[in-house]
């Protein structure tokens, strides 16, 4: 039972999923690239709706997106994208299924140049988590100049749905900044 512990004020405490989210996901370093190239799609699928949306639709896009394989998605054809814009499980934008396509084709180009995604994204802090301590969650900037500076470089390598509040998110999401607040029983953890 895990009600007693102290969570940041953002997470919705009555959706089970959300709760393990937080306490399972959220702040914790992420180094594969399979799982940074979800976040980056479930991310910019974001865009327009709330997290929560997007995290209860989390289990069909998994089914969809083929378990979030760049190198599958990578190849979708309009075949595919018909049938991922009438999946009910999924959030059905034309622009942001598009976008899926083609940042899985820019995002296995970054792996070639770099050897990883990971390789790539974590240099931008050094490999080291941005450890901010805030007292109320509110207190966290939407964007900074640091997801001013991945966007764009980003946008300049064919990324779309890559703005700068969508990066601070991803980066708060696979652990590069740990936004946790002071109170929350996360924010001192040692996987984190």
């Amino acid at each position: 039972m895990t009600s007693h512990l102290h969570r940041c004020g953002w997470v919705n405490l009555s959706n089970p999923r959300y709760v393990d989210y937080h306490d399972q996901e959220w702040g914790i370093p992420s180094h594969d690239d399979r799982h940074l190239f979800e976040m980056l799609i479930l991310e910019g699928a974001q865009a327009g709706l709330s997290w929560e949306t997007v995290l209860n639709k989390r289990d069909s896009y998994r089914a969809a997106f083929d378990g979030f394989a760049p190198e599958t998605v990578a190849t979708y054809n309009d075949d595919k994208v018909i049938e991922l814009l009438n999946n009910p499980g999924i959030i059905r934008n034309r622009l942001k299924v598009a976008s899926a396509i083609r940042n899985a084709n820019a995002f296995m180009e970054i792996q070639a140049a770099h050897g990883s995604f990971d390789a790539f994204i974590w240099r931008y802090v050094d490999n080291q988590p941005i450890v901010n301590r805030w007292d109320d969650y509110r207190q966290a900037p939407a964007k900074t100049i640091l997801s001013d500076q991945i966007s764009k470089d980003l946008t300049k390598k064919g990324f779309k749905f890559v703005g700068s509040t969508i990066m601070y998110s991803f980066m708060q999401a696979v652990g590069m900044i740990n936004d946790h607040e002071q109170h929350c029983h996360c924010a001192t953890r040692e996987d984190i």
